[in-house]
C-alpha cells in the first residue's frame, strides 16, 4: 500500500514538473517567434450614485455578485420627490386652463354684460343732455342760479365720459384677450411643462440601474443612509472591456502596430488569453515601478494597451506576459 502511494506521488510530482516545463516552453517558443512585453491587467470599475439626494431604502446586491445592464441595483425614498411631481402637474393644469381661456376670448355673456352697461350709460346720457338744455333755456330767461346749470352740465359730461370707457370696455371684450398677454400665458404653459418634465425624471432618478454587465466590488453605503446626490453608493467592475497595459522600449516600438495580435500568458493558468493592440502612446513616460521588466527600472518606454478576450481568468491588477506574434 505504501509503494503504492509512493507511485502515486511520484507521478503526479512528474505530471506537475511536465506541466510547468510545457507552459515554460509555450511561452519562451512564442517569444522566440514575436515581441516578448510585461504589465498587468485592467479592467475598469465604475463608481454607481443616483444622481438626486435622498434617503437610501434598499440596494438589492451584494458584494461580489454579477449584474446584468438595467438591473436594478438600489431605490431611495421616492414621497418627497412624488409630492413634488404633483406639484408640478396640479401648476401646469392652473396655467394650461389660463391659456385656454385666453384663447377662448370673452364668454357671450360677459359681452352682453358690457353691452348692456354701455346701453344703461348712453339712456343716462340722453337724459342729462336733455336736462342740460332744458336747464339752459331757464338760465336765459333768468329763471335759473348759474351753479343749476353748471351742475347739469357736469353730469352730463361725467355720463360722456362713462360712456366712452363702457363702449372701450365692450370693444376689447368682443375682440378678446391681446396678443401679449396670450403668449405670456403660452410661455408659462411651457415653464410648467418643463418643470413638471424635471420633476419626472427626478422621481424617475430615485431608481439606480445598472449601466454595464459586471460585478459587484464594493457597498460603499447601506439603507437608511442619506445621501448626496452623485455620492458613490457601490463599486461595479465591468465585464467588458478587459485590458493589458504593457510597456515598450523605443526600439520595440517600430516593431508592433495598431491590430498586431498576441498571446497574453498567466502564471495561473498555461492556456494563453488572445489580444489585440488598441492603444499606443505618442509620449514616452518612464516604467511605473509595479511592472516588472527585464530593462532598467528608469529607462524611457511607451504604454501599450491591448483588448484582451474576456474568458473569466484575467483579473484586475494581475500580472501579466505578453507575446506578439509577428506577420
Amino acid at each position: 500500500m505504501k509503494k503504492l502511494f509512493l507511485i502515486l506521488l511520484l507521478l503526479g510530482a512528474g505530471g506537475a514538473f511536465y506541466f510547468c516545463q510545457l507552459y515554460e516552453e509555450t511561452g519562451e517558443r512564442a517569444a522566440e517567434r514575436g515581441l516578448k512585453l510585461y504589465g498587468n491587467v485592467e479592467i475598469r470599475q465604475v463608481l454607481l450614485g443616483f444622481r438626486v439626494p435622498g434617503r437610501l431604502d434598499a440596494i438589492y446586491y451584494e458584494e461580489g455578485q454579477r449584474v446584468s445592464s438595467g438591473d436594478l441595483l438600489g431605490v431611495l425614498d421616492p414621497l418627497p420627490y412624488e409630492i413634488k411631481l404633483a406639484e408640478a402637474r396640479a401648476a401646469l393644469h392652473q396655467v394650461r386652463a389660463n391659456l385656454d381661456k385666453m384663447e377662448r376670448g370673452y364668454r357671450d355673456g360677459e359681452i352682453r354684460q358690457a353691452a348692456a352697461r354701455r346701453d344703461q350709460i348712453q339712456v343716462s346720457l340722453n337724459q342729462a343732455e336733455r336736462e342740460h338744455k332744458r336747464l339752459s333755456r331757464l338760465f336765459s330767461q333768468n329763471a335759473l342760479s348759474q351753479k343749476d346749470l353748471d351742475d347739469a352740465a357736469a353730469k352730463r359730461d361725467q355720463l360722456r365720459a362713462e360712456l366712452a370707457s363702457a363702449e372701450a370696455a365692450l370693444t376689447l371684450t368682443q375682440e378678446g384677450y391681446r396678443t401679449e398677454d396670450v403668449k405670456a400665458a403660452e410661455a408659462a404653459v411651457e415653464l410648467a411643462g418643463a418643470r413638471l418634465r424635471e420633476a419626472e425624471n427626478a422621481l424617475a432618478d430615485t431608481r439606480l440601474h445598472v449601466p454595464a454587465e459586471g460585478v459587484i466590488l464594493t457597498r460603499v453605503t447601506e439603507p437608511g443612509a442619506v445621501v448626496a446626490a452623485g455620492q458613490a453608493v457601490c463599486a461595479l467592475m465591468l465585464k467588458k472591456p478587459v485590458q493589458v497595459r504593457a510597456y515598450v522600449t523605443e526600439p520595440q516600438l517600430g516593431k508592433i502596430r495598431l491590430g498586431m495580435e498576441g498571446k497574453i500568458f498567466m502564471d495561473s493558468h498555461p492556456e494563453p488569453v488572445r489580444g489585440t493592440v488598441s492603444f499606443i502612446a505618442s509620449e514616452a513616460e518612464f516604467t511605473p515601478k509595479q511592472v516588472q521588466t527585464e530593462d532598467q527600472r528608469a529607462s524611457l518606454v511607451y504604454r501599450v494597451r491591448l483588448l484582451a478576450e474576456e474568458d473569466g481568468r484575467l483579473k484586475n491588477g494581475m500580472p501579466v506576459t505578453v507575446v506578439l506574434e509577428y506577420d
